[in-house]
């Protein structure tokens, strides 16, 4: 079947990655890739493959409905990739209502455009996809029952309960939503949207839920990206708190690969966990950036420890989060495929053999926000 697949986002961090993916896997599809190119998104992310026959770049925002009903008709779209998304929980608390606009009624905008459109067709839904990514945030926070934690393997995988990192429970497909800062909140009020879509209309739609990304081309309000730099210009390296929250990380391009794979074999209607068996509590995977940036650099060992500040705790910030992807292996044989050792060591070197991309974003607007947000110089 020719497929014209619709990527929103397709210039940010993850997106960007799904969308090379595509573009060289398949060329016989067309990609079109929708991006409103906000601070987080970046054609420069994609200079590789712009000029390939299978891809088309379109600016414009999720939100205008006309718009996305004019793609949908000009581009005969038959599958969606919804990446589109603000994302970041700092921002959210200081401006929800951007959050709400895109989250929510961004989603609510493509649904509709793909419902109206696909229902013109002779076959109407038949062959169609509306495939949803959204984040384990939905699901609120996990006690730390293990707060010291405990050896490799740091998994779901573990032998024994007592083998598990930072605690014996984990987000599952079947978890009950509980978001709690207006980030989360928004994409879960998107993700009800979709599924409603399915249950009321018919649409075809799935949904994943997806732990912490690292990797390339990440924006660099973000913990690895943010510390990586501040490292390589001995700038302070902000931590909340107590650098005690957990978090389950995933390189990008195994959450590319994820997308791919559920894109075209998952079960339509259904939803899949994907996450990184691979839990750190932030100050202990802070320590390992700064010894792997230390070392690349030619730093004395332990050099950069002293640009480690601790700020205020951000509001409402959820000690733990944990993604079971046991659905995911057993169902459609997906897994990571780096260790996380290995993953930093590759993200670490692309971000300092990729200074100018660095360079050029964090710019002016950005110092001052990053001084405001972290009230730190």
């Amino acid at each position: 079947m020719k497929r014209n697949i619709l990527i929103t986002g397709g210039a940010g961090f993850i997106g960007s990655h799904v969308v090379r993916l595509f573009v060289n896997k398949y060329p016989d599809y067309h990609i079109v890739n929708l991006d409103k190119l906000t601070y987080a998104g970046n054609l420069a992310n994609l200079k590789d493959i712009e000029d390939k026959p299978n891809y088309t770049f379109v600016k414009a925002d999720i939100v205008d409905i006309d718009k996305m009903r004019e793609i949908f008709r000009e581009y005969d779209i038959n599958g969606v990739i919804h990446l589109a998304a603000e994302s970041h929980v700092d921002r959210s608390i200081k401006d929800p209502f951007t959050f709400a606009r895109t989250n929510v009624m961004g989603t609510l905008s493509l649904l509709q455009a793909a419902k109206e459109y696909w229902e013109t067709l002779p076959e109407k839904f038949e062959g169609k996809l509306f495939y949803h990514i959204s984040t384990d945030e939905v699901y609120g926070a996990l006690e730390l029952t293990h707060p010291e934690g405990v050896p490799a393997p740091f998994t779901t995988k573990a032998s024994s309960e007592d083998d598990m990192a930072y605690g014996t429970e984990f987000f599952l497909e079947t978890t009950k939503y509980n978001p709690h800062s207006p980030y989360s909140a928004s994409k879960a009020s998107s993700d009800h949207f979709v599924r409603a879509y399915h249950d009321t209309y018919g649409m075809p739609t799935l949904v994943t839920n997806c732990s912490n990304n690292y990797g390339p081309y990440q924006f660099p309000e973000k913990l690895i990206p943010l510390f990586i730099n501040n490292i390589r210009q001995g700038k302070p390296l902000p931590v909340y708190g107590k650098g005690e929250n957990v978090r389950d990380w995933l390189f990008v391009e195994d959450h590319a690969r994820a997308i791919d794979l559920i894109f075209h074999k998952g079960k339509v209607g259904d939803t899949y966990n994907i996450g990184g068996f691979n839990e750190w509590k932030n100050i202990d995977l802070i320590k390992v950036i700064i010894k792997t940036v230390d070392r690349l650099l030619g730093n004395p060992e332990g050099q950069s420890l002293s640009l480690i500040t601790y700020v205020t705790d951000r509001l409402g910030h959820d000690m733990r989060y944990a993604i079971d992807s046991r659905k995911l292996q057993s169902e459609l044989g997906w897994e990571p495929s780096l260790q996380f050792e290995e993953g930093i060591e590759k993200t670490v070197r692309w971000y300092l053999d990729h200074q100018d991309w660095m360079d050029n974003i964090t710019s002016g607007d950005y110092e001052r926000y990053y001084v405001e947000m972290y009230k730190i110089r």
